[in-house]
């Protein structure tokens, strides 16, 4: 990369403040033609703020914003993308009734004569950059018929649509398999190589160190620096955005289980899951990690009554249960903390303490009346447990951080005290430093008595909360490992379908 270059784009000293709130404080930053930068920092340290400002969003209180050269003031999306700035957001911003096409070229469909859309056209440029990204979909599906990963695709799609200058990717990899981890990777450094700087955002590191050539970190809205990724390391980085060495360690006592909690005996989801056995107990973590499609969240989603198995038996505290709602599974103490708290664990115009009450609204009754003490000491215990960062509990909940958006979550099933707790992707868009806290929090929690199933695809975290881990390939449990036993070659044997007496 040659510095001498004039940026891409150049921030300076942005300044952004919400009611009670000084979102970033001077921030810099730059990214230089056929460069990936990467932006880091916790929940609420001003990523996705600064981000905003730069794609017209949000417009600055003060600070400039600096383009080949050239200072501008981008006051809508459609301005700062006439710029060749494209942001790809973190959550979906699809249009769901509409097809594939129509959302790559949203705004701007190409058009016939008398102003008709140019229907075919449309779908063809709209198929040719899907078979670039290697999407196995026609561009003529509607958006609410794809998978999550799929609609992330189509996001993605939205950037190969203009000549662009700066294009900033907002943890584009949080909904995506490995195989399609991979394509959106060949696509960034195809973008590298033509000129285009990368402005990358993600909690995974492992993709920091792959992508980047450099790094630059914000903490509480402020600048902290700049790092040659070439000459920096994991733990230099999470000091700069957390003000502390992480301890990954599990230092804690060898403790004894108590009574199963919750016992699950053959239960069968044609198509998603089969002949599915196994049990958690009081104090104990249970682990499930396998890959996309394996039938983790499906197991979920049924112990939670959201689906009806044909078969099997589910057993809560030793007694045989039929769970044929949400309702019923709260009524015996399970509470599922869902993969998607955008569109299942939240109700996003609602605020902060509304969200974390929601499902013990009876009984906070005082007559006809809510009892707002309750509800407010209620809120105030768990944030402050989990260190949500929210001037008030006024704040709607849609403009969080996506970790405190999680904790929120979190916090709501904490309060109905369930014997069993199904936690889906715990730490999925979360930073480091809270990641580490969420962990501990679910071995304390386990601690406390309470019987926890961890759904993850990410090993490092599975391997780190569980004491026992239950692989999964197809809709089957190929083996459990004990934390003792586990290592890291026989999980992925065993969620790619490869048996102990096969490998051997």
């Amino acid at each position: 990369m040659n510095v001498n270059r004039e940026p891409a784009l150049r921030l300076q000293g942005i300044v952004k403040t919400f009611p009670g709130v000084r979102a970033l404080d001077g921030v810099d930053f730059e990214v230089m033609p056929g460069e990936v930068h990467a932006l880091l920092g916790e929940n609420g340290a001003g990523k996705s703020t600064l981000m905003k400002v730069l794609a017209g969003m949000y417009q600055p209180d003060e600070g400039q914003i600096i383009i080949a050269g050239q200072k501008v003031r981008m006051t809508t999306p459609i301005e700062a993308k006439a710029q060749g700035v494209i942001l790809i957001h973190q959550e979906l911003s699809l249009v769901p009734e509409m097809s594939a096409a129509e959302n790559i070229y949203l705004g701007e469909l190409p058009r016939k004569s008398l102003g008709r859309v140019d229907w075919k056209t449309l779908e063809a440029r709209s198929n040719a950059i899907l078979k670039r990204l290697r999407c196995n979909f026609r561009a003529e599906v509607t958006v609410a018929n794809l998978s999550i990963a799929n609609q992330q695709m189509v996001e993605i799609a939205r950037a190969l649509t203009v000549d662009a200058r700066v294009v900033i990717f907002d943890e584009p990899t949080a909904s995506l398999t490995d195989a399609e981890k991979v394509v959106l990777f060949d696509i960034i450094n195809d973008l590298k190589a033509q000129g285009v700087g990368i402005v990358y955002i993600s909690h995974r590191m492992d993709e920091i160190f792959t992508l980047s050539d450099r790094i630059t970190v914000l903490r509480d809205g402020g600048y902290r620096g700049t790092l040659n990724t070439a000459d920096t390391n994991e733990d230099e980085v999470t000091r700069l955005m957390i003000g502390r060495s992480l301890d990954l360690s599990r230092d804690e006592a060898a403790r004894e289980f108590g009574k199963t909690m919750l016992d699950v005996r053959n239960l069968t989801c044609p198509g998603l899951f089969e002949n599915v056995s196994f049990s958690v107990r009081a104090g104990e973590v249970v682990g499930f990690y396998g890959l996309v499609g394996a039938g983790r969240t499906e197991i979920a989603e049924t112990l939670f009554g959201l689906r009806k198995p044909t078969s099997g038996e589910i057993l809560v505290d030793g007694e045989t249960v039929e769970i044929g709602s949400p309702r019923a599974a709260i009524a015996m103490g399970i509470s599922l903390v869902p993969e998607n708290r955008k569109e299942q664990g939240l109700v996003l115009q609602m605020n902060c303490r509304d969200n974390m009450t929601l499902p013990q609204v009876q009984d906070l009754t005082a007559g006809p009346f809510l009892s707002q003490g309750a509800e407010l000491a209620i809120f105030d215990q768990y944030r402050d447990r989990l260190a949500i960062k929210t001037p008030s509990w006024r704040q709607s909940a849609g403009v969080l951080s996506g970790g405190n958006q999680q904790k929120i979550v979190i916090g709501k099933w904490l309060s109905m005290q369930p014997r069993v707790l199904i936690v889906d992707e715990p730490t999925r868009g979360i930073d480091v430093g809270s990641k580490s806290e969420i962990h501990q929090l679910l071995r304390e929690l386990a601690a406390q008595g309470y019987a926890v199933i961890v759904i993850s695809s990410e090993m490092p975290e599975v391997l780190r909360v569980s004491d026992r881990i239950v692989a999964m390939y197809h809709g089957r449990i190929m083996r459990e490992f004990s934390i003792d036993e586990v290592t890291e070659d026989s999980l992925v044997q065993a969620i790619s379908g490869i048996t102990s007496d096969t490998a051997a």
